[in-house]
């Protein structure tokens, strides 16, 4: 099997395509964690910036912002759904290009002063040869800063939903915490150790802790689980009834994360990841 393809595939096909339709929703659910990991990234004006798993666009936009005219950023994922949302978003920047690629095996002709990635690194099938490619594509002495996930259990985004669908889901294999997914980095042991290996120093996880607003909306809240994120693949072919199941059974168990103001705000944990090459 070709380094990824499992992921290539599901990012190019259902994956891709809801993270398109539910883009405004996602970048509202992502907005703080954004700005967290930005801030921690402090893009400079002038500076080369590589945006790993770009997505649709939304953080490759915001530092093509931050480097200004002067600078140039380019956008990377393997979603060509994702993609043709994001140079559609991007038109008309000068600073701004997207390309269609696999950031573990693509030949970098160009040296960067800042890595980025906002959750796309924690998908690879060979983490250590992929950060070793990552690694020739910085500057000598350039920065690396990424967001990931810490624990499912720290994370009640995701494993409250997961919960309240297991009654109506075939038994689940136990997960293999060092697997290419969401919470593959969430052991800050096993982060410091890949990007130590492949030359990186000074490495830095810094905790994050928030939460993640989702709207008021629970119904489409709950629908929304079922469509990205670990549920949305647990679920699979279920069929309508079960999924309606499932999605009355979510959101009874997001409705304990609306806030005062009437928002589903789930606690989110993430490491802010810092490096130098």
């Amino acid at each position: 099997m070709a380094a990824n393809e499992d992921q290539i595939k599901f990012w190019n096909e259902q994956g891709g395509r809801n993270w398109v339709e539910l883009q405004t929703r996602m970048d509202r659910n992502l907005s703080r964690i954004h700005a967290a990991i930005l801030a921690r990234a402090a893009p400079q004006p002038g500076e080369t910036v590589l945006d790993v798993g770009c997505g649709t666009g939304t953080t490759s936009l915001a530092l093509a912002d931050a480097v200004g005219p002067s600078g140039r950023v380019t956008g990377l994922d393997v979603s060509q759904p994702m993609l043709t949302l994001a140079k559609s978003r991007g038109m008309g920047r000068a600073n701004l290009v997207f390309e269609l690629a696999d950031a573990s095996a693509h030949v970098f002709t160009t040296q960067y002063d800042l890595l980025f990635s906002r959750f796309g690194v924690m998908f690879f099938d060979d983490p250590i040869g992929a950060f070793a490619n990552l690694h020739r594509a910085v500057k000598p002495g350039g920065r690396l800063a990424f967001a990931c996930w810490r624990t499912l259990a720290e994370n009640p985004w995701a494993s409250a939903p997961l919960a309240a669908a297991k009654p109506f889901l075939p038994p689940l294999p136990a997960p293999d915490p060092d697997a290419p997914g969401p919470f593959a980095f969430a052991d800050p042991q096993r982060i410091l150790s890949i990007l130590s290996d492949v030359g990186f120093h000074d490495v830095e996880t810094r905790k994050y802790d928030g939460v993640m607003p989702m709207g008021r909306d629970l119904d489409l809240t709950a629908e929304q689980t079922l469509q990205i994120g670990p549920l949305s693949r647990a679920v699979g072919e279920a069929d309508a009834a079960t999924r309606r199941k499932i999605v009355d059974a979510v959101r009874t168990a997001l409705a304990q994360f609306v806030d005062a103001g009437g928002d589903v705000t789930p606690p989110t944990a993430c490491w802010l990841v810092a490096a130098r090459a």
